[in-house]
């Protein structure tokens, strides 16, 4: 499982993180993974998840039955009786304890996968958004309580970056979620630009789509930079860290841009150099207008 961290637009634990938060961090992307393979259906064949959890092997099928398990397992990680049944959040228990985290934001996440099983289209831009406070921003939430970062305006900039980066793998993988009966582009705009459910469909996007997808990258581009100045407010690797989570937005948007803004026919996916770059000029950047 945790070898899908390599196909991430950033890197989720880096080599030059110190090896306590890499151990933390890889916890809790072991963690976000699984809930996301068992919203999308994506556990490994045979139900030993299920099994794990309790349940009975054809039980992995069901994933509102799946998530309503793994949520029964995910508070005995906070509880003082028995142990999680599933290894990994067995493992997940001492990275809580360490750092005092709360049940919130993992809970957050397994909504949103919930919500995946219900919602499969959003009428409108706040509504994505209002998907993404679940989706996407406990993640950020939680990589400020693993550093002991936590405050008022670095969880905000924190949700205005994670929802920026959750925001462009939408726009990244069209396809994708299409091929699983989920539309993440807002009616409302897809209305307005002339936009159908058929042109997704397509084997390459045409004007209106293309028109769309640009129109949605700047929109994400303008939360990644409300979101950066996060970076300059904390020091050292932490803020290597973050930089290269901003860099890693700014990257896939300009792999976008630069694939014409056609997203049908595979994600474009920023390139090592492209990363690099991007995150030297965050650093200067945030180094310059930050604290």
């Amino acid at each position: 499982m945790l070898d899908k961290s390599a196909h991430e637009n950033f890197p989720v634990a880096p080599f030059f993180v110190p090896r306590a938060w890499r151990t933390d961090l890889m916890a809790v992307y072991g963690y976000a993974r699984l809930v996301d393979d068992i919203g999308d259906g994506d556990l490994a064949p045979g139900g030993a998840d299920a099994e794990l959890l309790g349940l009975d092997r054809a039980a992995a099928d069901d994933r509102l039955e799946m998530l309503d398990a793994f949520e029964t397992d995910l508070r005995r990680v906070f509880d003082s009786g028995p142990e999680p049944r599933h290894p990994l959040l067995l493992a997940l228990r001492p990275t809580v304890r360490r750092h005092g985290l709360t049940p919130g934001p993992f809970l957050g996440l397994i909504e949103a996968n919930r919500q995946d099983q219900r919602v499969r289209r959003y009428a409108t831009y706040d509504d994505l958004v209002a998907y993404c406070e679940l989706s996407a921003n406990p993640v950020g939430r939680l990589v400020l309580g693993i550093t002991g970062t936590t405050s008022p305006e670095r969880v905000r900039h924190s949700d205005a970056i994670c929802t920026a980066l959750q925001i462009v793998e939408h726009l990244q993988d069209v396809a994708e979620d299409l091929g699983r009966d989920r539309i993440y582009l807002p009616a409302a705009d897809m209305e307005r630009f002339g936009v159908g459910e058929a042109d997704l469909a397509a084997r390459s996007a045409g004007a209106p789509l293309r028109a769309l997808i640009a129109y949605e990258a700047e929109r994400a581009g303008r939360l990644l930079t409300a979101g950066a100045p996060l970076v300059g407010s904390v020091d050292g690797r932490l803020r290597l860290l973050l930089a290269g989570f901003v860099a890693g937005g700014r990257a896939a948007l300009a792999a976008i841009a630069a694939a014409g803004h056609d997203v049908l026919p595979g994600p474009p996916k920023p390139t090592r150099r492209g990363l690099l770059r991007e995150v030297a000029a965050t650093l200067r950047r945030e180094g310059r207008d930050g604290r």
